[in-house]
Order: C-alpha cells, then sequence, then structure tokens
C-alpha cells in the first residue's frame, strides 16, 4: 500500500485525455471521485513498494513479495495481487475466466439513437425483443459496404509479427474483404426479420445488443474493428438509425488480458472463491487511467476496512465509481471492460425532463458527485 499525490500515476494525463475526448461534466466526476478517494485514504492507494519493501502509508507494518500474492498486514493473512502474469492469475481463477481479446466492437449511447428507423425484434418473434435491428435496403448496404471496405485502419502496435485472425472476433472490415455477401451471411444476416416499414425482410440487419440492464448503452453487434476512430465513426454512422449516434467507446483490436469479473469478482474486488485476494485496476473491467487509478483506491480501502473487521459497501450506482463496479459485477455473458461515461448513471425523472444534452450532463455530474461524498462520509465512520 503506497502513498501517492494526485498527480501520479497518470492522473494529470488522464484529466486531460478526457477533457479533450469528453464532456466537461464526465471530467469532474472521475476527477473528483479520485480525490474524495485520496482523501478519505489519506492518500492510500493500491499498489506493491519498491522491490516488496515497506513503503510509508497509513496501512504499516505492510510487506509484500511482489512475485506472490501472500502478504502479511499487521499479521494477518491477505493475499495482494501484484506482479502475477496471466498464469498465476488463472491458477486462481481459472483459465477460461481469464480473457485476452483481440478486437471489441462499439458501445453507443440509447439516447443518441433514431428510433423510428430502428426496430425492436426477436429472430422469427420468438421470445423477448431483446436486440434493436437497423434494417438495410440493397442500396444503402452497397453504399455502407463501399466504404467500409476502404475505410482506413489503425497500426497494430500489441501484435507481433503476422497478424492471426480468429474467426469468433474477425474484425468486421475483414469480414467485409471476403465478399459483398460475407456480411449477409454472418452478423448482418436479416433472416427472421421483418422491416415494418416495407413489409419484407431486408437486404442486410445491423443489431444493437443492450450493454447493461438498464439499456442505456447499446453494442453493435459483430463490428469488432480495427478501423480509425474517426473513420468508425463515420461509416458505422451510415447504419440506419445511427446517423447522430454517440460512441460511447469506439472499437479497438490489442491485447489486454482481463478478468471475467462478473463471474470472479465481488464488489468488494475480491475473489468470490478467493476472499483474500484483491484485484484493481484494468484487469477487473475499469478501463481508463482515472477509473483504474479509482479501483485501486476503492480496492485498497476495502482491503483496509476488512483489517479492521468489517466489510465496507460499495459506492451507490449513481456514482460513477459505484455505477463500474455494478457492471463489473453484474452477470453480462459478453462481459467486456468499460471506462466512465454519462450511459451507465441511473437517470431521475427530473434530469430526464432536460433536454439541453450539456445541461443534462452536468446535472448528472452533479448528482454523481454530491452521492461520492455523502458515501465517503459515511464510509469513514
Amino acid at each position: 500500500v503506497q502513498a501517492i499525490p494526485r498527480n501520479v500515476a497518470g492522473l494529470g494525463r488522464a484529466h486531460e485525455f478526457h477533457r479533450r475526448g469528453a464532456q466537461r461534466a464526465l471530467v469532474g466526476i472521475a476527477q473528483e471521485a479520485v480525490d474524495i478517494l485520496v482523501e478519505i485514504g489519506g492518500g492510500i492507494a493500491f499498489g506493491i513498494g519498491d522491490g516488496g519493501q515497506q513503503v510509508a502509508g497509513d496501512l504499516a507494518g505492510f510487506k509484500a513479495d511482489i512475485l506472490g500474492i501472500e502478504a502479511v498486514i499487521d499479521r494477518q493473512q491477505i493475499a495482494v495481487v501484484g506482479g502475477l502474469g496471466p498464469g498465476q492469475i488463472a491458477a486462481l481463477t481459472g483459465s477460461h475466466r481469464l480473457s485476452c481479446v483481440d478486437a471489441v466492437a462499439p458501445i453507443v449511447s440509447a439516447e443518441s439513437l433514431d428510433m423510428e428507423k430502428i426496430v425492436a425484434a426477436s429472430r422469427y418473434g420468438r421470445g423477448e425483443a431483446d436486440y434493436l435491428n437497423c434494417p438495410f435496403n440493397k442500396l444503402k448496404y452497397e453504399t455502407f459496404y463501399n466504404e467500409l471496405l476502404n475505410a482506413e485502419r489503425a497500426p497494430l502496435h500489441d501484435f507481433d509479427g503476422e497478424l492471426t485472425v480468429y474467426e469468433g472476433c474477425m474484425p468486421i472490415e475483414v469480414m467485409a474483404g471476403r465478399g459483398a455477401d460475407t456480411m449477409r451471411y454472418g452478423p448482418l444476416r436479416p433472416v427472421g426479420l421483418r422491416d415494418p416499414r416495407t413489409g419484407h425482410r431486408p437486404w442486410a440487419n445491423v443489431q444493437l445488443r443492450a450493454e447493461n440492464t438498464a439499456r442505456t448503452l447499446y453494442n453493435i453487434v459483430g463490428f469488432q474493428t480495427n478501423l480509425k476512430w474517426g473513420e468508425q465513426k463515420r461509416v458505422f454512422s451510415m447504419i440506419p438509425g445511427l446517423e447522430h449516434a454517440e460512441f460511447i467507446r469506439y472499437g479497438v483490436m490489442h491485447r489486454n488480458t482481463f478478468l471475467e469479473s462478473p463471474a470472479v469478482l465481488t464488489k468488494g474486488l475480491y475473489l468470490k472463491e478467493h476472499p483474500n485476494v484483491f484485484f484493481a485496476g484494468q484487469i477487473t473491467g475499469f478501463e481508463g487511467y482515472m477509473e483504474s487509478a479509482a479501483s485501486g483506491l476503492l480496492a485498497a480501502r476495502n482491503l483496509y476496512a476488512r483489517l479492521q473487521g468489517r466489510e465496507l459497501p460499495p459506492p451507490p450506482t449513481t456514482t460513477m465509481c459505484g455505477a463500474l463496479i455494478d457492471y463489473i459485477t453484474t452477470p453480462n455473458k459478453d462481459f467486456q471492460p468499460m471506462g466512465a461515461n454519462m450511459g451507465i448513471l441511473p437517470r431521475t425523472e427530473e434530469i430526464d425532463t432536460i433536454r439541453d444534452k450539456r445541461e443534462r450532463y452536468m446535472a448528472l455530474s452533479d448528482a454523481a458527485q454530491a452521492a461520492m461524498r455523502a458515501w465517503a462520509a459515511e464510509a469513514e465512520h
């Protein structure tokens, strides 16, 4: 456990990154959460000191071997993840609970979709309408296909040598390169669906799957991609109903090892089957510099509470930290890491009545920060 100033561990860089790439209100929530956690923890962050030596901090007496997970804190056996490789982590969680994703599909916000062009339906009308469908006619599909085929791809820095593409996570642009009809027989297959505007089966169909239980975020099914972000915005906005889509997360293609947190992790950020093993950072599914720092601070506070003989409740889901914890621990067979975004915060009727998007986001930000401070005050007692 290590004491760190607020501008260390990439927090300053993260602040600038979010300011350039997202709403100022979102920056406020993330930065405020980190500041609050640092305040109530006396500067404690979750980490391993130099060479496993004792480091100054509120948890005196901490010693750990960075090559293992056993640590002795105040003579209590607590396991802390530090310097573990995928093999060692897999031994604790099972290799099927540890993922290394090569490609990830984009996520869009529900409020930015044009529902006049989108149909909620299941194939052949079976079961509940769990998917949103974006039907293409032939002309629009062919235009979309040509733009996708010629879109600029991002350079691959995380892969050495020739890239091996797995069929299960094939980038949509690679699939398009196999022929104009390949996508129509794959993720864009229109079978079992009808476009209510024409009464006929669409030429092709893009499906959107809810990414969270509140259905405020949707994943573009089968659209794993390595296109540059600007190209994703340009080309994927050609999908019917996504013309003005807000992209919460763009698709990426890289090596990213993470836990299947909904299956193995509790809201206290420790393993269900090994409650003395705490995890924090991007491996849990918290995506981003500031988000990972916040998860480390939360894990440290949870560990500290454990040593005091109590369990610290997670922040409420009305806070960004609480919403992210709820996301990574809620059952989801298609779980992927998630960064801070307005889409995962629950809405109130009062906030939903605010029509201006910037004002609505500022109201969400203010509410989240107030809830975080209230939680922190309660957690100190």
